[in-house]
């Protein structure tokens, strides 16, 4: 679980963050008409994306439930969708969302599931999770290029920029799943480098604790060669789970009142925000993700871009971090209570 000092410096750090893309935004501009348009929405499609956030989180959770059955531990649906709401608040407010996996092993603990189950659920999920982006951002690259470009414009490098992250992260994966040897070989080598050249200090301790790290692949890959099925079934929810998310800004644009774009054309330009922001090391990819809405959805929304950027971010990213962040609240209060009832007794 992540101390105490690292919650508050990733919560200060999500503040001046948002501080500062909030200003650079929506500097010169008129607030109060900003806000006024974005409340003259209709509610029925801001319902319709809220609902969409949430199918989108317990995606994550059906994954979940469904890797842990086929593993034969037991687990309640109900806490696999808060370990899925805990999961996604600490994305939300960690650099590269590198705080949500460690949290949802923390409450998983507590509830008593195996540390190498949880574990190898956790992995499959976040490489099918990157491989879904993957997948999604080649097609655009190889189909839809010359397409994208009347959006982008001179930002296609960012597009690029996150395709190639994305490829190389779930390359690396593939390594450690398919070759733990050669993977623990790297990074074996690469921590003896580091402290080769005083970054770190030597510590027998921090090597052998790497080496039994990557042990944990060996599991992963024999999972995988053994259920390919499953597998792709993780990764057909994951993609549907995805698309979900990525329709929120269409349904902006319908309780906005326009009607020219249809739903394929919005939900393929957030499709290709998510892709270009996933890997950099930004909560939420906060300030990049709304420089790059400003600039593709001009056409599309034109005069309403400010308050359907509003809408779109603070439904599909705030609306999100603030729904996680009151399910955590309900999974640190009742995950691992009656463990810790009986440990009293």
């Amino acid at each position: 679980m992540m101390s105490k000092k690292q919650t508050v410096f990733n919560l200060l750090f999500l503040v001046i963050v948002f501080g500062l893309t909030m200003y650079l935004v929506f500097r010169g501009k008129d607030i109060g008409d900003i806000i006024r348009t974005a409340r003259e929405a209709d509610g029925r499609y801001l319902l319709l994306s809220l609902v969409c956030v949430v199918f989108f989180i317990l995606g994550e959770s059906v994954i979940i439930f469904y890797m842990m059955k086929t593993l034969g531990a037991s687990v309640k649906m109900t806490h696999c969708a808060l370990y899925s709401f805990v999961g996604f608040f600490f994305s939300c407010i960690t650099p590269s969302a590198s705080g949500g996996q460690p949290m949802q092993i923390f409450y998983m603990k507590k509830d008593k599931l195996p540390i190498p189950v949880t574990t190898l659920v956790l992995m499959i999920v976040t490489i099918t999770y990157k491989a879904v982006l993957v997948v999604i951002g080649v097609l655009i690259c190889f189909l839809g290029g010359d397409f994208l470009r009347g959006y982008l414009g001179d930002y296609m490098w960012v597009f690029y920029l996150g395709v190639g992250l994305n490829v190389f992260c779930v390359t690396f994966m593939m390594i450690l799943v398919f070759a733990p040897g050669l993977a623990k070989w790297i990074m074996v080598k690469g921590l003896k480098i580091i402290e080769h050249v005083r970054i770190l200090k030597p510590k027998k301790a921090r090597l052998e604790k790497l080496e039994a790290s990557m042990d944990q692949y060996h599991a992963t890959a024999a999972f995988w060669a053994s259920h390919k099925r499953i597998i792709l079934n993780v990764f057909i929810i994951t993609f549907v789970q995805r698309c979900i998310l990525f329709t929120v800004t269409y349904w902006v644009y319908r309780a906005l009142g326009l009607h020219e774009y249809g739903i394929l054309t919005v939900t393929i330009l957030q499709a290709v925000i998510s892709v270009s922001v996933d890997m950099l090391p930004l909560p939420g990819g906060m300030g990049i993700s709304e420089t790059l809405y400003m600039v593709m959805f001009v056409p599309v929304f034109g005069p309403l871009l400010l308050p359907s950027m509003l809408l779109s971010r603070g439904i599909s990213y705030y609306g999100q971090m603030l729904i996680s962040a009151l399910m955590t609240c309900v999974a640190h209060l009742t995950i691992g209570r009656k463990n810790e009832e009986i440990q009293r007794m």
